[in-house]
């Protein structure tokens, strides 16, 4: 995503928030709150790398609002990163939270760095700098960070050692996304990708889509787009694409995830592998599907490719994926999009479960963290697509009629302090 692009993003959440609040005749003290981030924090810390230099690397941790619960979000890892993207995703994490109806606020960091540039040591001695600066703000029953592009359970793990060793004893509530030897919880990795496969098999549902027949495509072959794609295929569904940042494959019969994945491990990606034709990930997004899965970096789909999208449903596994414009063509054309703070509510909704955990020192097996997530999904996908048909909205103004509903409530309810 262009620098420009990155910058709108903000401001095109915060129109849409002010646009359904004034639709929904939300009280002014509750929509301008909304449209701006209660606590934002940019950090300038140094880190020693493998040869001696030290490197100043910047990041932010940012509060969108907290009204419902403490926040919640990920940090991510990129050299693109910036602060008006961490703030649109902030502001979106408040928004899913409250669609999902789990007790959180809305919170996003994020690190200026390439972390596949980063030796292992570099990377752990950034994360703990990085970690000791946000400490701030951060806390178990504050703001709990979870892992995002970039990151994953080991630099959660060295998150909350970190922030462990500052109070002197062991508090594996602080993050969540941890692995499970120091407290992660069962079923957190597959989590976005199972709520998103529960979002595709809804959509399909409503649209008389039998699954046994339907063609999927998945941009994105990381943690969201590859449990997608493979539980969408254990329910009979025939994935024809996927593709990861270097590009994608495509067999029209159907691929053999096994065989993608295989060669995505030896190889680095999935290019390459047997029985399929390479595509661009510009390509992969206008083959003709049925349920096409967005899984990859924000604004995928933009006005300039939005026309040429043949898929009939569209599932947002990532954050932002689709642009306004994009959205309204997409819509006009009468495709169903399940978006993003629907469709990708399940890592966050498990993330949840991952900290009522921690804060219990009581486990449930993969089984029962399954088992309620997919009555979560279920349940706000139900919610989300009765409003769009009782108010005449699209899908994603439906949800952010669903969070914003209850974020002023929330607020009304708490009133304002002093």
């Amino acid at each position: 995503m262009s620098e420009g692009m990155k910058e709108q993003a903000f401001q095109n959440v915060r129109s849409l928030i002010s646009d359904v609040c004034r639709q929904m005749n939300i009280a002014d003290e509750c929509r301008l709150r909304l449209m701006e981030c209660e606590r934002e924090l940019t950090v300038n810390f140094p880190v020693r790398m493998d040869n001696g230099s030290v490197k100043v690397f910047t990041g932010f941790r940012i509060v969108h609002n907290d009204s419902r619960g403490p926040s919640k979000g990920g940090i991510r890892y990129h050299p693109d990163v910036n602060i008006d993207e961490v703030r649109a995703l902030a502001a979106l994490m408040t928004l899913k939270t409250a669609v999902a109806g789990i007790p959180y606020g809305g919170a996003k960091g994020g690190v200026i760095c390439d972390p596949k540039k980063l030796s292992q040591c570099e990377l752990e001695r950034l994360t703990r700098r990085y970690a000791s600066d946000i400490a701030l703000i951060m806390g178990p029953d504050s703001d709990i960070p979870a892992p995002d592009v970039g990151t994953n359970p080991q630099v959660m793990a060295w998150i909350m050692d970190t922030y462990s060793m500052g109070r002197g004893y062991s508090v594996p509530a602080v993050v969540t996304g941890k692995p499970l030897e120091i407290g992660g919880s069962s079923g957190r990795f597959e989590a976005t990708g199972r709520g998103s496969m529960i979002s595709a098999l809804m959509s399909a549902k409503h649209l008389c889509i039998d699954p046994q027949e339907a063609t999927v495509v998945v941009q994105g072959c990381g943690n969201v787009g590859a449990t997608a794609a493979d539980l969408l295929a254990n329910e009979g569904c025939r994935v024809t694409a996927i593709s990861d940042s270097r590009g994608g494959v495509y067999n029209p019969e159907g691929l053999s995830l096994e065989s993608v994945f295989n060669h995505k491990r030896e190889t680095g990606s999935v290019i390459g592998c047997a029985n399929t034709e390479t595509i661009t990930n510009a390509e992969l997004l206008e083959l003709k599907c049925d349920i096409l899965v967005v899984a990859a970096l924000e604004h995928a789909l933009h006005k300039g490719n939005a026309p040429a999208v043949k898929a009939r449903v569209i599932v947002e596994g990532a954050n932002g994926p689709t642009t306004p414009e994009a959205h309204k063509l997409l819509v006009d054309r009468g495709v169903f999009v399940a978006p993003d703070i629907l469709a990708n509510a399940g890592g966050v909704i498990v993330s949840y479960l991952e900290w009522v955990q921690g804060l219990q020192s009581f486990y449930w097996d993969e089984m029962q963290v399954n088992n309620y997530l997919g009555r979560l999904m279920t349940n706000a996908f139900n919610q989300v697509l009765s409003i769009s048909e009782c108010e005449g909205v699209d899908m994603r103004t439906a949800a952010y009629m669903t969070a914003l509903k209850q974020l002023a409530t929330a607020m009304v309810t708490r009133g304002i302090f002093p």
